[in-house]
């Protein structure tokens, strides 16, 4: 794949469920790209996914539990980030905000997002607090990266 630069492969990991900027923001500096131009490629590859999920995973949801074999994975993924929002129910956007900036494993913006829709927050509002959420997060991750790699 070498066909494509580093800067959109970094964008495109940082798009993925699960990896987002706790694996492109690390994969950047490796690739020697700058800062600021990780920060932001990770930023914008993060948050893109964001609004189509918020808008259609209760409609996907509901169609695809309509097939027998695939029913129980969404019933799990459902239940699993239920689980794993109880302070989005609990303060809705600040919980959102701090689901989506504390970068841990299973927290994010996709999970963040999901959870949004499951819980029919407002979509605008959402929007927003995942894109502010995932700018703190990147700067978390981006400290601890760039920190780290100050030590060897």
């Amino acid at each position: 794949m070498n066909f494509i630069s580093k800067e959109l492969k970094t964008l495109f990991i940082s798009a993925i469920p699960v990896l987002e900027q706790k694996a492109a923001i690390p994969y950047g500096i490796i690739q020697g790209i700058g800062f600021w131009e990780v920060y932001f490629l990770t930023l914008i590859g993060a948050v893109l996914p964001s609004p189509f999920i918020i808008l259609f995973v209760n409609k996907i949801f509901n169609l695809l539990k309509k097939v027998s074999w695939i029913n129980p994975f969404i019933k799990w993924i459902e239940k699993r980030t239920m689980k794993k929002s109880k302070n989005i129910v609990r303060y809705e956007l600040l919980g959102l905000f701090l689901f989506v900036a504390i970068p841990l494993p299973g927290t994010g913006v996709w999970t963040g997002s999901i959870a949004a829709s499951l819980l029919h927050l407002e979509f605008k509002k959402s929007i927003l607090t995942v894109f502010l959420g995932a700018g703190v997060s990147g700067v978390i991750i981006s400290i601890l990266s760039y920190g780290v790699g100050i030590l060897f």
